[in-house]
């Protein structure tokens, strides 16, 4: 479900979780592992995390497991998607790169935020879905509003609408746009 391999001085995580790489606990587990790995290496000077699957960066977690599933379980997750996932990425002592080439939504949003920078393609397109199925995105709360502004980060995660890259460009969201299917290589 994850992809790492270094490239000279640069490790790519690669999320790979056909067809849309929902987030399991598995694949969340295994991506703090990378970001670790990474981390740990002292050759390795920057991460980009991407996706193997085309069209797809991340669809964020299974909201039937967070509306179905075992309270503390459900807690165990979100803290890793939250409070590990950012405290690694706080830790790491290297600059990440979210590579954003297709979808991100609601986890996938989480993992692409908590790197220090975006680079989205044209046919990147981003959003916070998980509102309609009554999961407020909470962290982004405190995130989104410094990144964009508090005006238009609310408007995003209230009504969980769907915007391009070029929009997520002029908010100062992502810092470049490259052509479509070429954010890794940008």
């Amino acid at each position: 479900m994850i992809r790492y391999e270094v490239l000279g001085q640069t490790a790519e995580i690669l999320f790979d979780n056909p067809p849309v790489n929902a987030l399991s606990e598995q694949m969340l587990d295994d991506y703090l592992a990378a970001l670790q790995r990474a981390a740990d290496d002292p050759d390795v000077r920057a991460v980009i995390v991407g996706s193997a699957v085309p069209g797809r960066f991340c669809a964020g977690l299974n909201l039937m497991a967070i509306h179905q599933g075992d309270h503390a379980r459900v807690r165990h997750l979100l803290d890793r998607l939250y409070v590990r996932n950012v405290d690694t990425q706080f830790h790491m002592g290297k600059p990440t790169i979210a590579a954003v080439d297709g979808t991100a939504r609601g986890g996938g949003m989480t993992l692409a935020v908590s790197c220090d920078m975006i680079v989205a393609s044209e046919s990147a397109d981003f959003g916070y879905p998980e509102i309609d199925a009554g999961v407020p995105p909470s962290i982004h709360f405190s995130h989104l509003p410094r990144i964009v502004g508090r005006h238009r980060a609310f408007e995003l995660l209230f009504t969980g609408r769907v915007f391009d890259a070029s929009e997520a460009a002029a908010m100062g969201l992502v810092s470049r746009v490259a052509p479509a299917g070429q954010a890794m290589a940008a």
